[in-house]
């Protein structure tokens, strides 16, 4: 069947549907079949296939400049996470157009096993995970975690650089700002 024959002529991503709902980028189809919908997912088999077997990069960005890391750390995946690390994951990596970290990714979505874990990273004495690191914004994980109104998340990072509370965005807005629920704002109050 030809583009002419399949009623296609004329569409930059194609199927051979010509109903829009169920039509599908090949963008989308190869999200898909990466790593990143598999992390997305906490599927570990997937993603161990993935890596171990196709020889697939655990830094390789989809379309939209997120690596599998990113997909993990926002969803709670931690053996995903795990495994994505000993494969050479770089905790570090930010996303294209918003410049955030893994840290930050769990951070808004109050993941604080996933955030536990990327403060524990170290080489020596030195923590790997950039805990100061600023998204395009100028927010810090702890600005997204008290966005997210998770106190265990704030609580976490106070504890890894009480310095975060100081640092503001680009806006010159505090951390403190965003805080919404009483627990949060007794917590940030008692860390001043």
């Amino acid at each position: 069947m030809d583009r002419k024959t399949s009623g296609c002529e004329n569409h930059e991503h194609c199927t051979n549907s010509c109903h829009s709902s169920v039509a599908q980028s090949l963008d989308e189809m190869d999200f898909e079949r990466g790593i990143w919908f598999a992390a997305q997912n906490g599927d570990l088999n997937r993603v161990k296939y993935l890596l171990e077997k196709k020889g697939v990069s655990p830094n390789v960005k989809d379309m939209s400049g997120y690596v599998a890391l990113h997909y993990a750390s926002r969803n709670g995946h931690v053996d995903v996470c795990k495994c994505l690390i000993k494969a050479g994951a770089d905790v570090n990596l930010r996303t294209r157009a918003g410049k955030a970290t893994p840290l930050h990714r769990a951070a808004i979505r109050g993941q604080v096993a996933v955030i536990q874990l990327l403060l524990d990273l170290k080489m020596g004495n030195q923590r790997i995970c950039d805990v100061l690191a600023k998204d395009a914004d100028g927010n810090t994980a702890l600005h997204k975690a008290v966005e997210g109104g998770n106190e265990e998340a704030v609580d976490l990072l106070l504890k890894a650089n009480s310095e975060l509370l100081s640092i503001p965005n680009n806006k010159g807005v505090l951390p403190s700002f965003y805080a919404s629920t009483p627990a949060v704002i007794k917590l940030l109050e008692s860390a001043n």
